[in-house]
């Protein structure tokens, strides 16, 4: 995309990204990075997925995923790594600077009078908390939920059905008993006014959100960027406000997406052709 078609943001934020994984979009995430220009960019959590990390899965489309935000960098956009669950082991690096780049484990902005505070959001986990490795098995079988899914949407879809998530409609169940035990926002909303910030901006639970809260003692935004599993959401920030970016909604970028697919699907074709023109040359015919 050229530089003059991309929009400016003050901040953007995503997070739960789980490249390494199957489920990851990074094709989508890819155009909808080249389509922004951002002063500040944060990654705020479960970016790379080092728990299901297998280095016989890491697609180009993963890679190019990090080579966009290697160029953002150069271009001058600060970066924010926060630490996640799933990429749990830079939590180590905590404080390390390279240039434009952070790696941290929380963050807090004053944004035009507004305190900001930024985290991913594993902290308030129940199941992270006590039972680490059952968290990571829940891990491996979304992973595996998700490739069923994929199976299944590509089956419905040549007998000319819509899509269906079964990974959602489980994830959005589970989460409904964890937040019923738990309660991540109230939780999260609660020491945010306890501390005086007027936003909380998490991720980690896989639910795009912008919603007020309150309670006896005040009261709070909070935001939480979603993923790029299947959500694919981010926040951004500008003029004051902040908003919820949905891939789904972008007809620019899903316009720009299928023109891509045809020209790939042409390609293909001419490569089809010119390699029947060499058989043909060689007095070969293809099994």
């Amino acid at each position: 995309m050229k530089k003059s078609n991309k929009r400016k943001v003050e901040i953007v934020v995503i997070s739960d990204v789980h490249l390494g994984t199957y489920g990851s979009k990074a094709k989508e995430l890819l155009n909808y990075l080249k389509s922004i220009e951002p002063e500040k960019l944060i990654l705020n959590g479960d970016i790379i997925d080092i728990w299901q990390f297998n280095k016989r899965y890491f697609p180009k489309s993963h890679m190019n995923v990090i080579k966009q935000i290697t160029s953002l960098l150069s271009k001058n956009t600060t970066v924010y790594y926060i630490t996640g669950n799933h990429d749990e082991m830079l939590r180590k690096f905590k404080g390390f600077k390279l240039g434009n780049f952070k790696i941290v484990n929380k963050l807090t902005f004053n944004l035009q009078g507004k305190k900001a505070w930024f985290f991913h959001g594993d902290v308030f986990d129940v199941t992270m908390k006590h039972s680490k490795w059952l968290a990571k098995l829940g891990g491996k079988g979304y992973d595996l939920l998700i490739l069923i899914n994929t199976f299944f949407n590509w089956l419905s879809g040549l007998l000319g059905y819509g899509k269906f998530s079964f990974s959602k409609k489980i994830k959005n169940s589970v989460k409904g008993a964890v937040k019923f035990i738990n309660d991540f926002e109230k939780t999260a909303t609660d020491i945010a006014i306890d501390n005086g910030y007027d936003y909380v901006i998490c991720g980690h639970i896989h639910q795009p959100e912008i919603r007020v809260f309150e309670n006896q003692k005040g009261k709070t935004t909070y935001l939480n960027s979603g993923d790029w599993i299947e959500n694919l959401t981010a926040l951004e920030y500008n003029n004051k406000e902040w908003s919820l970016y949905e891939y789904s909604k972008d007809e620019t970028l899903k316009a720009i997406s299928k023109k891509k697919k045809k020209k790939n699907k042409e390609k293909l074709k001419e490569n089809e052709i010119l390699f029947n023109e060499l058989l043909k040359e060689f007095n070969l015919n293809k099994s």
